[in-house]
């Protein structure tokens, strides 16, 4: 390893992550702009997301072979640079499909970067300074999300979403010129042989998967298709876990889940982020779409929340250096079960005071275990598996917040129509109470409206309608978060039997 300037090597790394994690957050509240602009439905739309968090999720395994053939410096400048490029391609986007490659591109270079990161802190800090280090890491990582949405809601609201990708342009070019100066190589290269099956299995079982759980939204859970998905999904995982059991040089070394806190540590992070990523794409879209709110009214909605995350992320680490991950885990998750909860009774009156504040407290229950319990995990494992360990826990996470991102906007949208359907079977013309109701409401719109009266039953039925789709919407979405609800409580469940491990030793050579 050569010398290096741990602080020039970390505000490096930590102005790409801050890059990227800025980028991702403020898409979030651009989103209903953008189905707009395209003209395309919140189940094509959240690919945006979704896609972005796949190539990550695909890429993460990876990134354990590319740092120890490429090194830290090639490697951060490689992933700038396609981040820098996919944000311009966003940014001219002429349709669609053109911005999804954009975003693409863009997790090419994000899905490199965090593991890569979080390596670094785990050579360059010892086990019993991790807690504080990685607090302090959550404080940039966490500050790119508090003025995310709000910036992004005011952009939105008074020029173009456009402007979003033009911005991480400069910084990025800015960050690529710092690293080619300042930054060396941390980690020792070992040239491992690259487990080309391994990564074909993982990258069609994940893609497989994912597309399953996305379509559903559109075609339904019994389409062909959608079932196909899912079946082809799970015998290449399955195909993956029998490769890396196997093989003498894996892609990912399943051997990290013989330690059990890490075990742990990784299926509670992975219903975090379920839960977490797939109620912020749910929220823009009924604070914008259903209630009207303005992109920078909404944006402001989250900030508190974000900075309550920012503050509370190096509390965090401190107390879990003290303390350990459980208490922490546990408090958050209760938390965050049941700000969930009460997330899954919005109507269309919900006042934005009431949003705010189960909002901002939800954050607050996550902000105690969104680091400190992959920290505790990560802490367990000896030296050599490090780099493995923050693979694994890094692609578990990125796979389940696609995975409960295309799950919740489908448990969404599907339920959004069976709720309409449910009012459609109410309003026939054997209800002759209702029809009656109905021909007097008509009656009264046609004279408010001064058009002739035999219109009024058209005025009505496409004024039901229309109640009648924003009731069901908002149903959906708290159908969408009462699935949150569980995923979370599934976390709470877990995080009972983490304890404190100490930090395993490798084995004599």
């Amino acid at each position: 390893m050569e010398n290096i300037s741990i602080g020039r090597t970390l505000t490096v790394l930590m102005a790409g992550a801050f890059v990227a994690i800025l980028n991702q957050t403020l898409i979030n509240v651009a989103i209903p702009h953008m189905m707009n602009d395209f003209n395309v439905s919140a189940t094509t739309i959240q690919w945006l997301s979704t896609a972005y968090m796949l190539v990550n999720g695909v890429l993460i395994p990876i990134t354990a072979y590319l740092i120890e053939t490429y090194g830290t410096r090639s490697l951060f400048l490689f992933a700038m640079v396609a981040f820098t490029v996919g944000a311009l391609i966003c940014a001219i986007s002429p349709n669609f499909s053109i911005i999804l490659l954009g975003r693409i591109i863009q997790a090419i270079g994000a899905g490199v970067l965090m593991p890569m990161i979080t390596n670094v802190f785990l050579a360059v800090f010892p086990p019993e300074k991790r807690g504080a280090a990685m607090g302090t890491m959550g404080i940039v990582m966490i500050f790119a999300p508090a003025i995310g949405p709000t910036l992004a809601g005011w952009v939105v609201q008074n020029y173009t979403w456009r402007i979003l990708f033009y911005a991480m342009i400069p910084l990025g070019i800015l960050d690529i010129l710092l690293a080619a100066k300042w930054l060396k190589n941390v980690t020792k290269l070992t040239y491992p042989p690259l487990d080309l099956s391994g990564a074909i299995f993982s990258t069609i079982g994940f893609g497989a998967l994912l597309y399953g759980f996305s379509e559903a939204g559109s075609k339904g859970w019994t389409d062909v298709l959608v079932v196909c998905s899912f079946i082809i999904g799970v015998i290449f995982l399955l195909l993956f876990i029998w490769r890396e059991l196997t093989t003498a040089q894996p892609l990912l070394n399943l051997s990290v889940f013989k330690y059990d806190v890490f075990t742990m540590s990784t299926i509670i992070g992975a219903a975090v982020n379920m839960a977490m990523l797939g109620a912020m794409i749910l929220l823009p879209i009924y604070l914008q779409n259903i209630r009207g709110f303005t992109p920078l009214q909404s944006g402001l909605l989250l900030l508190p929340g974000a900075l309550v995350m920012g503050v509370m992320s190096p509390i965090s680490g401190a107390l879990f250096d003290r303390i350990g991950a459980r208490p922490l885990a546990i408090a958050g998750l209760i938390i965050t079960a049941v700000t969930t909860l009460e997330f899954s009774k919005l109507t269309g009156d919900s006042s934005y005071n009431h949003i705010m504040l189960l909002y901002t407290i939800r954050m607050f229950g996550m902000s105690l275990l969104m680091m400190t319990v992959q920290t505790a995990g990560l802490n367990q494992l000896p030296r050599h598996l490090g780099s493995h360990g923050t693979a694994m826990s890094n692609t578990t996470r990125q796979v389940a917040g696609s995975i409960g991102t295309a799950l919740l906007v489908t448990v969404m949208s599907s339920r959004t129509t069976i709720h309409l359907a449910d009012y459609s079977n109410e309003i026939t013309e054997t209800n002759t109470t209702l029809m009656q109701n109905i021909g007097e409401f008509g009656q009264q719109l046609a004279l408010e409206s001064g058009q002739a009266v035999q219109a009024g039953g058209t005025l009505a039925v496409q004024t039901l309608y229309s109640l009648a789709a924003t009731h069901s919407t908002i149903n959906g979405i708290n159908d969408a978060f009462m699935v949150a609800t569980l995923i979370t409580v599934i976390g709470l469940f877990f995080s009972l039997f983490l304890r404190k491990a100490k930090h395993a030793k490798a084995p004599q050579e």
